[in-house]
């Protein structure tokens, strides 16, 4: 399903990017920024409700955005997804934001059970290789340096308790990022990933009141992170000032992990 209407006012971009998960939160504001940079934005969501309304927010500030729906653990609906970009013009860039985050803490990993651990990794670890996959041949076929940015977490970095399907799954799309990057490198393609701290956004209301203190004690720049922390660095990465930054992944978490 997708709303391939002109927005209602604004410039249309030239190069378009796709954003998954960019109904809410990070995702959203990823998105916002790319379309006030010049980007068409895919609104990639799986939520029709949340993609329509982001889009007509985004419609609103006079950017060009194009909600689909899109479950990206699911290989058809990300096939779906391809076709409905290749419709909107040449793609510079993918932001892998989609994940589960949301309520997924507070088991031991010896109390997870399979299926917990299967759902987390078909969508967190999986669907970045598969929406990347399915719109490779369109960032290659545009041809003046693509752009892929995947959505890691310090969690990852840091080894959060409690938490580990979650960890696991973002430290598997950390391995993924320099795995795409060495492929890619000599194609035109630039693959990096960002690791955010805990993010005040939606999909955090769930997260125990004992991790943003403890997130609060250990960061550097104490004061809650939010999403508008995020979007300049992925900005960068989208643009052509990045071109020979490929492989790396760069936490912003206000100095909570530092390598």
């Amino acid at each position: 399903m997708t709303d391939a209407r002109p927005p209602e006012s604004g410039t249309t971009g030239t190069r378009t990017v796709v954003v998954t998960g960019a109904g809410r939160g990070l995702g959203l504001a990823m998105a916002r920024r790319a379309g006030a940079d010049g980007f068409r934005v895919v609104v990639a969501e799986l939520d029709d409700a949340r993609g329509r309304e982001a889009q007509k927010l985004l419609r609103a500030d006079g950017l060009d955005a194009h909600f689909v729906r899109c479950d990206v653990g699911v290989p058809d609906s990300v096939a779906e997804l391809a076709s409905r970009t290749a419709e909107l013009g040449p793609l510079h860039a993918v932001v892998n934001n989609a994940a589960l985050a949301n309520g997924v803490g507070g088991k031991e990993f010896w109390d997870l059970e399979v299926a917990e651990w299967d759902r987390l990794m078909t969508v967190n670890a999986r669907s970045p290789w598969l929406v990347s996959r399915a719109l490779l041949p369109q960032l290659l076929a545009h041809g003046a340096g693509g752009r892929i940015v995947n959505l890691a977490s310090d969690a990852a970095l840091y080894g959060s308790p409690r938490l580990a399907h979650y960890v696991a799954s973002k430290g598997a799309v950390i391995a993924l990022t320099r795995a795409m990057a060495r492929e890619l490198g000599d194609r035109g393609v630039t693959v990096n990933a960002v690791a955010p701290g805990l993010t005040e956004c939606e999909a955090t209301e769930t997260v125990p009141a004992e991790r943003h203190e403890l997130y609060r004690l250990n960061r550097a720049i104490s004061r809650p992170q939010q999403p508008e922390d995020l979007t300049g660095l992925v900005a960068f990465l989208l643009g052509d000032e990045s071109r020979y930054l490929t492989g790396q992944v760069l936490a912003v978490n206000g100095g909570f992990t530092m390598h």
